[in-house]
């Protein structure tokens, strides 16, 4: 049966690093029947400067209709000064929001050739293997009232609302803990209870749901302890989940225990497992058209897309293995080169990936 992917590259260098996943998954059309039908079109400030909005109702229906989309990034220094409205980051809540994609999954895997790449210590994270769980749809960045206003004295004051449901706190968790169930079954789960109502409610219903999972060992943390433990014992972890705001972070954080944030995919799910996948990092507008991008978390996301949404578990481990092929070769861009490797370019890597498969 064919299954249909939308491409949404997006912003900076978006265009560059997708073209690269989009090589690989032809690919695979071609040597394994893969059998997909690949579209394209228009998200971020690259829609904005086109139709004046980051997102079209059309491209929002294609969206909808696609088996699982494959996005690159949006944003950059270019429209920082429209109105928030219809900034480019608009256009990825909007998709993520519609399409209920709530549960958001960031690997962070040190693979073994890039153990020197971190910034830490190799022995502190080699063997690095962790699940980050983000809720996704809810929390601070959705919370209503929002906004700027002016108060009586003439001063201006930002105010956002931190908010979570009973259901978000509960679908969120069970993911986190099917995710545990076929780990370690070790399930971290990071608040500021002390501090904050929400992440307290967020403790009672992950204790509640942790009933229906006996088999795996909860743990509860602050976030600012989590944040200093991922420095100080990273391999300490084997699932977190967390809430919207706090998970954008701990995992850009994590990022870097891996080598460098163009290692680190990610996937975006709904209740069904259909999905959009991206790389956790931005669109980097200052190496933008330069071919020096790291495309490999944008081609780690596609094999999380065939793993999830499309169900060929056979081919995400085929480009698994092919980018560890790859690094085998000494084959690196500049974020994760050293001393004795090869530097090679955006498309230059790409290539060797479909070379390897």
């Amino acid at each position: 049966m064919t299954s249909s992917v939308l491409v949404l590259p997006g912003d900076g260098i978006g265009p560059e690093i997708t073209v690269e996943a989009v090589k690989v998954l032809n690919a695979l059309n071609k040597s394994d029947n893969l059998d997909i039908v690949i579209s394209e079109d228009l998200v971020g400030g690259a829609a904005y400067d086109v139709h004046g909005v980051p997102l079209t109702d059309q491209t929002m229906q294609k969206a909808k209709d696609a088996d699982a989309i494959l996005l690159g990034a949006v944003g950059g220094y270019k429209w920082e000064s429209l109105d928030i409205a219809v900034r480019p980051e608009k256009g990825l809540l909007r998709l993520r929001s519609e399409m209920q994609l709530f549960a958001n999954l960031r690997p962070a895997y040190l693979f073994a050739q890039l153990a020197d790449s971190s910034t830490l210590k190799p022995e502190v994270v080699a063997g690095l293997d962790m699940l980050i769980v983000r809720e996704l749809t809810g929390g601070i960045y959705f919370g209503q009232p929002r906004g700027i206003r002016t108060l009586e004295n003439g001063e201006r004051q930002g105010y956002n609302t931190y908010v979570y449901a009973e259901a978000e706190i509960k679908r969120i968790a069970h993911v986190a803990f099917n995710a545990a169930m076929k780990r370690g079954k070790k399930l971290t789960s990071v608040d500021k209870a002390n501090v904050l109502e929400v992440t307290e409610l967020w403790r009672e219903i992950m204790d509640e749901v942790a009933k229906y999972y006996p088999e795996v060992e909860l743990k509860h943390m602050y976030v600012d302890n989590a944040a200093m433990q991922l420095v100080l014992n990273p391999k300490q972890f084997d699932v977190i989940v967390t809430g919207n705001m706090f998970g954008d972070i701990l995992s850009d954080q994590a990022s870097m225990l891996t080598g460098s944030i163009g290692m680190l995919a990610s996937a975006s799910l709904d209740a069904n497992n259909k999905g959009m996948y991206e790389p956790s990092h931005g669109s980097a507008p200052d190496i933008a058209g330069k071919n020096i991008a790291n495309p490999l978390a944008t081609i780690l996301s596609a094999a999380m897309m065939l793993r999830y949404s499309l169900k060929r578990e056979d081919l995400a481990l085929k480009i698994e293995n092919a980018v560890a092929s790859v690094l085998d070769k000494g084959l690196r861009t500049g974020d994760i080169w050293s001393e004795g490797m090869t530097k090679v370019s955006t498309s230059e890597i790409g290539d060797a990936v479909v070379d390897c498969l």
